[in-house]
Formats: structure tokens, C-alpha cells, sequence
């Protein structure tokens, strides 16, 4: 690990309220174990519990506690939280930093400037990354045979999945909070065609994130209208076009499944269920 900034950490700390002395750096682990491991974004809390457990963990995010969001909430109850400032990581003198490449930003570029042991994880758009992350993951936290088990877990479920009927695919549709829905070239299309479902988002040029006009989502013919919100969330504006009453009667002509964002939000082993629901689902289209 590279040495410490210990002024600029001290100074940082200062201008928080904190003790100048807190950052130290780590004393020595075995290599590639380390012992006292941080996590900045609730994707990365879910892949290290599954990998490490709780007793190698400093922190983790808030969002590992919410059974809402989380697929972790039970074991990352036993771990104390941080809500993503460097001021509350430092003095947890951590060896491994994990954070998300889009989260947290102002965390992470201090924690860079003070050349603290930092990983950043992409976003992976295809099963073939996320199994990629998991193994790369699984090295840095000293763990390789665990993190092989993970993936060939994943899948295997994958795999079995029941193969689609010859002919035409049931079309599909994932309707995010604010029209949002998934094209070509992201994780969800994958678990869709996996699925035995055709992405009707994938007839519209929109990349792998874009907004759907409710229009077109009325006149597209989806088979099936994918829900990407829990029954209980809490209201929102984002979230106010999902219960819009054109699409409350699209879900009396076509199949709606609520599948919880928390199964497909992250890239990790619980995708393969959510894979599974979709493939149910497909297989409930007349």
C-alpha cells in the first residue's frame, strides 16, 4: 500500500471536528487479507458480505440495513454503517476502501488525494462482467475460491433456466420511476432474453438507459409490463408515472410483474432470481 498523507489526512479531520490523529495506517495483514474493510455503495456491501461476512468489515453503507433496497439487510445489521463521508472513514483505519464509480465522489477523490487503499467498481452491463467483478472482487479481499463458488452459483441458475418455446418472444418492458426503461446493451436486455423475453425497449434507439414516452408504451403491445418498484415504496415524483391509471388499465390486457429493484439494482449473484421470476412470467404468457 502506498504511504499515507498523514498532514492532509490531519488536516481534514480538523476542519471536521475530529481528532487530527485518527488516520493511521493499518497495521500489517497476511497479503491479500485484509481485515478492516469499508464499503461506500450498497452494491459493493452486497458482493462483500457474501464474500468476507461481517467480521471483516468496518463499514458498510446505510442502504445494506434497508430490507427494502438491500439483499444483505440481515448480516449487515451486525456491522456498523457509514453514510459515505471520508471524514467517518478515516478513523476507521481501513485496509481495503470499496466504493462505486459513480457514488460518492466527493468522498472518493479525498480519500485519493490522501492515497488511501481504495477499489472502485464498475457498472457491468453484461453477466459475463458481473461474474468479472465478482472474481476480481473475491482477489482483493484474499478470497478467490469463494468468489468462484459465487459465480458458478450464478451460473448455474442461469443455465437452467427453461428454454424459451420455438416462435415469436413475448414482449417485454421494464418500467423505471420517470418513464426510464432499459435498452440494448445493459445487464437487464441480457436477463430478459435469458428469460425467453424479447426488450420491446430494444426496438427504440435509446442505448442502454433511456425514457420511454407513456405513449409508446401504451401502443407497443408489450406481453408483459415489468414493474421495477416495491408495493410499498414510498411516493415520489420519479415514481408517480407507475401508477398512472393508463398503465393501472394496461395491467388489465397485459401480465404485470412486480419485481423488486433491490434483485436487478446491483450487479451480483441475486440477479439469477430475478432471471428466474422472468422467466415465470414468460412462461405465464397465453
Amino acid at each position: 500500500m502506498r504511504p499515507i498523507r498523514l498532514g492532509l489526512a490531519a488536516a481534514l479531520l480538523l476542519i471536521a471536528g475530529g481528532p487530527a490523529a485518527a488516520w493511521e495506517a493499518p497495521t500489517a495483514t497476511p497479503p491479500g487479507k485484509p481485515q478492516r474493510i469499508v464499503s461506500l455503495n450498497l452494491c459493493a456491501d452486497e458482493l462483500l458480505l457474501r464474500l468476507v461476512g461481517p467480521e471483516r468489515l468496518a463499514a458498510v453503507t446505510w442502504l445494506a440495513r434497508d430490507p427494502g433496497a438491500s439483499t444483505v439487510a440481515e448480516p449487515a445489521a451486525r456491522v456498523p454503517v457509514n453514510y459515505g463521508t471520508a471524514e467517518e472513514i478515516l478513523p476507521l483505519n481501513p485496509d481495503l476502501i470499496v466504493a462505486g464509480r459513480y457514488t460518492t465522489r466527493v468522498a472518493v477523490g479525498l480519500l485519493t488525494r490522501l492515497d488511501a487503499p481504495l477499489l472502485e467498481l464498475d457498472v457491468p452491463q453484461s453477466v459475463a462482467a458481473v461474474a468479472e467483478q465478482i472474481r476480481g472482487l473475491a482477489r482483493a479481499v484474499g478470497e478467490p475460491e469463494r468468489g468462484e463458488e459465487l459465480v458458478a452459483d450464478l451460473l448455474s441458475r442461469l443455465d437452467a433456466l427453461p428454454p424459451a418455446p420455438p416462435g415469436p418472444r413475448p414482449t417485454a418492458v421494464v418500467l423505471r420511476p420517470n418513464g426510464f426503461v432499459a435498452g440494448s446493451g445493459s445487464l437487464v436486455d441480457e436477463l430478459l432474453t435469458r428469460a425467453g423475453l424479447e426488450n420491446m425497449a430494444d426496438r427504440l434507439p435509446l442505448g442502454s438507459q433511456g425514457a420511454l414516452p407513456l405513449e409508446a408504451i401504451i401502443l407497443g403491445g408489450a406481453d408483459v409490463l415489468i414493474v421495477d418498484t416495491a408495493p410499498d415504496a414510498p411516493p415520489s415524483l420519479a415514481g408517480a408515472l407507475l401508477h398512472h391509471p393508463a398503465l393501472r388499465a394496461i395491467g388489465q390486457q397485459v401480465r404485470t410483474l412486480s419485481l423488486p429493484s433491490r434483485l436487478w439494482t446491483c450487479p451480483g449473484p441475486q440477479i439469477a432470481e430475478a432471471a428466474e421470476r422472468l422467466a415465470a412470467a414468460r412462461e405465464a404468457v397465453p
